[in-house]
């Protein structure tokens, strides 16, 4: 005669749930400030703005891309917003606000793409697959430069106006933090995230260039006068 009760292995998973749901489920946070130098001088706070910060939990966390795209488009010959920060699978549209021909294009690995030459208008929409830092760049233009950080979670902010960040809703397991910014290396420590630690102060000395030396998208230099008026 069969045995009546709960299956042993279900049990066993129950009892799992119960022990991880607390760590997996406790909205931990971070809080902390960067800070900005180049050539020994301190910027202005809100030059951090344009950093981003993230926590990637060591155990990976599948990420859901909004429907909505997101639009970086062009304006007054840059690039707007100028840094970007989506989820793997995400959608980026390249709208034209100018009066003038753009091109956006990338050759960065696994994200590059070309949307050719378009006037003003709509622009053409891509979807970014892969983790990874997407240098964008126009074709007609050789200032012209954009930043997409594709991230593989769910948990990144910038500083606000003064320096000074809160990533909340974390899991309380450990991950990397990194602070992020495209003239600097970047910064990085392991952490769990807890309840009331203390903010994390963050200093990138910013020594890389902000136009960085580029070819055009057919591996060739750019004219002279590529960045002229319209």
């Amino acid at each position: 005669m069969a045995e009546t009760g709960e299956n042993p292995v279900r049990a066993l998973l129950s009892i799992a749930v119960l022990i991880l749901a607390p760590v997996y489920g406790f909205a931990a946070s971070i809080d902390g400030h960067v800070a900005l130098s180049a050539e020994g001088k301190p910027l202005r706070a809100d030059q951090a703005q344009e950093a981003i910060i993230y926590f990637r939990p060591k155990t990976p966390l599948a990420v859901s891309p909004p429907h909505e795209p997101f639009v970086m488009s062009t304006l007054r010959k840059q690039f707007v917003p100028r840094v970007l920060a989506i989820t793997v699978g995400s959608k980026v549209r390249f709208p034209n606000s100018d009066p003038i021909l753009h091109n956006a294009f990338s050759t960065s690995k696994d994200n590059a793409f070309d949307v050719g030459l378009y006037g003003e208008g709509e622009g053409q929409t891509v979807t970014f697959l892969h983790a990874g830092y997407v240098r964008v760049y126009c074709n007609v233009h050789h200032s012209m430069t954009g930043h997409i950080l594709v991230l593989d979670t769910p948990y990144f902010t910038h500083p606000d106006g003064d320096g000074n960040f809160h990533l909340t809703g974390l899991p309380a397991v450990a991950g990397d933090l990194v602070v992020w910014h495209e003239r600097a290396t970047p910064w990085h420590v392991v952490t769990t995230p807890k309840a009331g630690d203390k903010p994390v102060m963050v200093l990138l000395d910013l020594s890389q260039r902000r136009i960085p030396p580029h070819m055009n998208k057919f591996g060739k230099p750019y004219d002279r006068g590529s960045d002229g008026g319209y």
